[in-house]
Formats: structure tokens, C-alpha cells, sequence
């Protein structure tokens, strides 16, 4: 029983040596597991980083535009109130002229 016994735990200890050196090499960070787990990690930092700076640039942007739209409304509506007071005075407003085209007129009389 004993002689069996001892057997038993030569065989698990030559297992449990396997297992070590077959751990060891997939948590090499250069060459197993760890090191890809340590590669991914840092990947997901780095586009962490660009989704913020790219949420950023795009809400800078949004209110910009947000902005240009308010004074192009703006403009917009103190260009309807010059027309009708420039109409309630009785003043016509000057036609606005037909931009030139002079390479294309050229063009179509050769």
C-alpha cells in the first residue's frame, strides 16, 4: 500500500512540475498569454484616450456650428427688417446682380 502510495505522489509531483512550466510559459509577457493580455490592455487605453479627444473636437465643433447658425439667423432677420422698413419707406432695394461669367461667355462665343 505504501509502495502504491509513493508511486502516486511521484506521478503527481512529475504532473504538478508539468503544470508549473506549462503556466510559466503562458504568463511569459514576452512570448505567452500575459503578454497579450498586457498588449490588449494598453490598446484599450490608447483608444480610449482618442474616443475622448474625439468627443471632445466634436462637441467643440456642434457648438460652433450651434453658434454660426445663431448669427447667421441673426443677420438673417436684420436683413428682413431693413428690406420692409427700406418697402414701408418706399425706398425699392437694389436688385442684386447676376454674378459674372466671363470664362463661360467667352467660351461659348469661340
Amino acid at each position: 500500500m505504501q509502495v502504491a502510495l509513493a508511486i502516486a505522489s511521484v506521478g503527481l509531483a512529475a504532473f504538478c512540475m508539468i503544470l508549473a512550466r506549462r503556466l510559466r510559459r503562458l504568463n511569459d509577457l514576452e512570448t505567452g498569454l500575459g503578454g497579450a493580455i498586457a498588449v490588449m490592455a494598453a490598446e484599450v487605453d490608447r483608444l480610449e484616450k482618442a474616443i475622448c479627444a474625439a468627443r471632445d473636437e466634436a462637441t467643440a465643433a456642434g457648438e460652433a456650428l450651434a453658434a454660426e447658425i445663431t448669427r447667421a439667423r441673426t443677420e438673417r432677420a436684420a436683413w428682413e427688417l431693413r428690406q420692409r422698413i427700406g418697402q414701408a419707406a418706399g425706398i425699392e432695394a437694389p436688385a442684386r446682380r447676376a454674378p459674372r461669367l466671363r470664362k463661360r461667355m467667352e467660351q461659348a462665343d469661340a
